[in-house]
C-alpha cells in the first residue's frame, strides 16, 4: 500500500486503492515523474505549440516538441509502454502501471509523443518488435524506438465496410517478371498523413491471396516506405472538422506501388494474427488517455461553475441544482469509467491479452461514448464559449468521438460481446434446472402445491 504522502499526491489521488496497492516503488516514481513532465511541460506550452504550427506551417511538427522529445529521453521517460520483453529498453511497467501514466499523458493531446508514447507508435512498434526478422528490426524498429522517424498503420478502405476487415480489398501481388518485388494498388484512408517530414513509414495490411478457402488467411501485412513510387496522398481528412495537423488523417492512394518482397512481415497470409496481436495494449492506451483528457474537462466545469465574474441571476453557475447535479453524476461516471479500464489492465497483466478480450472490449466500448458525454455536459455548462477555441472542450469532444470509431466501431465489439455472452447460456441452463429440481423437492418436504419456475423464480 502506499505512504499516507504519497496516496494523496495529484497524480495518484484518483487511482483506487486495489491499483495502489499493486503499483511497484519503481512504478509509482515513474507516475509522479510523469505527472510533473505534463502539468510543468505540456499544458502549459498548448498555446506555443498552436502558435508554432501557425507560423511554421500545419505539417512541421513544431520546434518545442522536438526539443521536449530530446529531453524527455534524456530524462528516462521515453518508450514508458514497453513490455518487459524489451528486456533493457522497457522500463518494465506492467499493463496497470503504464496505464496510470496513460491517463496522465491524456491531459494533453500532444504530451504522449513527447515521451514516445504515442499512438499509433505503440502498437506499431510492439508489432515490429514481435512479429518482424532481426534485419527488419534493424531498419524499421531501431529508428521508431530512439524517436528518429515515426510511423502508420494503413488499414481502413473507403468502398468495403471497416466493422469487417476480411473485406480489405487493396492488392498485394508479385511481379511476373520479379517474384522477388511485390505490386500494391488501391485506396486507404486515415494512416498519418505523408505531410509530414518526421513520417517515413506504413504498415499496410492488404489482400495477397483472394482465392484462399479461408478468409483470414487471404491478406498480409507488409512496410511501406513513404516515398515509395506509387504512392501518394490525395488529401488531408479532417475530423469533425479539425485537420489534427502535424500528424492529421490522408486518403491514400497506391498505383503499382512497388515494394520488395522482404518487406512482408511474418510471412503472407498472416496479416490478422499480427493484427490482433496488435490491438490489446493500444486500446486500453487509449481509453486511459482519453479519461485523462475527460478528467481536465471536468476540472474546466468546475472552474466555470466556481468562477465569480459568472452569476447569473446573482447565483455561481455551480449553486444550482440542476449543475450539482451534474456535477456529481460525472464524477460518478468518470471514476466507473476508471475502474473499467484499470481492470481490462490487470486482466491483461493476470490472464494475458487473449483472456483479457472481453474486458478489452467493454473499455472499448463503454469509454469512448461516455467520456464524449461527460465533455459534451462540459461545454453545456460553458454556454456558447464552450463551443469555441476560448477552450479546449470542442477539440477533446471531437477526439473522443473520433475514439468511437477508431480501432473499430461499437457495434463490431457488441456484437463480439453479445455472441461471447450467449454462449454462456448452456451452464446456465443447467443452473436453472437445477433450482427447478430442488424447488420440487421443497415442495414436496413442505407439502406445497408447485407450479413450473420461470426464469429461476415463481
Amino acid at each position: 500500500m502506499l505512504s499516507f504522502p504519497d496516496a494523496n499526491h495529484p497524480a495518484l489521488a484518483r487511482i483506487p486503492t486495489w491499483v495502489q496497492e499493486k503499483l511497484s516503488p519503481k512504478a509509482v516514481d515513474y507516475i509522479k515523474r510523469v505527472h510533473y513532465w505534463v502539468e510543468t511541460e505540456c499544458i502549459p506550452a498548448e498555446p506555443i505549440v498552436k502558435a508554432q504550427l501557425a507560423k511554421l506551417g500545419r505539417w512541421k511538427t513544431p520546434p518545442l516538441i522536438h526539443e521536449l522529445r530530446a529531453k524527455a529521453k534524456k530524462e528516462g521517460l521515453f518508450n514508458l509502454f514497453l513490455p518487459k520483453s524489451f528486456g533493457s529498453l522497457s522500463p518494465g511497467l506492467t499493463n496497470l502501471e503504464y496505464s496510470c501514466c496513460a491517463e496522465i499523458m491524456g491531459r494533453c493531446y500532444w504530451a504522449a509523443q513527447t515521451m514516445n508514447c504515442h499512438a499509433p507508435e505503440t502498437g506499431n512498434i510492439e508489432l515490429l518488435a514481435k512479429y518482424c526478422n532481426e534485419e527488419q528490426k534493424k531498419k524499421w524498429l531501431m529508428p521508431l524506438l530512439n524517436g528518429e522517424t515515426s510511423s502508420a498503420y494503413s488499414m481502413t478502405e473507403p468502398d468495403r465496410a471497416s466493422s469487417d476487415a476480411t473485406q480489405i480489398a487493396c492488392r498485394i501481388t508479385r511481379d511476373p517478371n520479379d517474384p522477388n518485388t511485390l505490386v500494391i494498388n488501391g485506396r486507404k484512408l486515415y494512416g498519418n498523413a505523408m505531410w509530414n517530414d518526421d513520417l517515413s513509414v506504413y504498415i499496410l495490411m492488404a489482400c495477397s491471396d483472394p482465392d484462399n478457402p479461408n478468409p483470414w488467411k487471404r491478406h498480409s501485412t507488409v512496410i511501406v516506405p513513404k516515398n515509395t513510387p506509387g504512392f501518394s496522398m490525395v488529401r488531408n481528412l479532417t475530423i469533425m472538422g479539425y485537420d489534427h495537423a502535424p500528424e492529421g488523417h490522408g486518403e491514400y492512394l497506391y498505383q503499382n506501388a512497388r515494394i520488395p518482397a522482404s518487406n512482408i512481415i511474418l510471412g503472407e497470409g498472416r496479416a490478422f494474427e499480427i493484427a490482433q496481436g496488435r490491438l490489446g495494449p493500444g486500446r486500453i492506451h487509449h481509453c486511459m488517455r482519453l479519461i485523462g483528457q475527460t478528467e481536465r474537462a471536468y476540472e474546466l466545469a468546475l472552474l466555470r461553475a466556481t468562477d465569480p465574474q459568472k452569476k447569473p441571476r446573482g447565483r455561481l453557475i455551480g449553486d444550482f441544482d440542476s449543475n450539482i447535479e451534474r456535477i456529481a453524476s460525472m464524477r460518478l461516471q468518470l471514476d466507473s469509467l476508471r475502474l473499467v479500464v484499470l481492470n481490462a489492465a490487470y486482466t491483461m497483466d493476470v490472464h494475458g491479452n487473449k483472456a483479457g478480450r472481453y474486458a478489452i472490449a467493454q473499455s472499448k466500448i463503454l469509454v469512448p461514448a461516455t467520456a464524449a458525454k461527460i465533455i459534451d455536459e462540459c461545454m453545456q455548462m460553458y454556454g456558447g464559449q464552450g463551443l469555441t477555441q476560448h477552450t479546449p472542450l470542442p477539440e477533446m469532444w471531437t477526439y473522443a468521438r473520433f475514439v468511437r470509431i477508431a480501432d473499430g466501431p461499437d457495434a463490431a465489439h457488441r456484437h463480439q460481446v453479445g455472441r461471447d455472452q450467449l454462449k454462456t447460456a448452456g451452464p446456465i441452463r443447467e443452473r436453472h434446472g437445477e433450482y427447478q429440481k430442488r424447488y420440487r423437492e421443497l415442495c414436496g418436504k413442505w407439502e406445497v402445491d408447485h407450479e413450473t419456475m420461470v426464469g429461476g423464480a415463481l
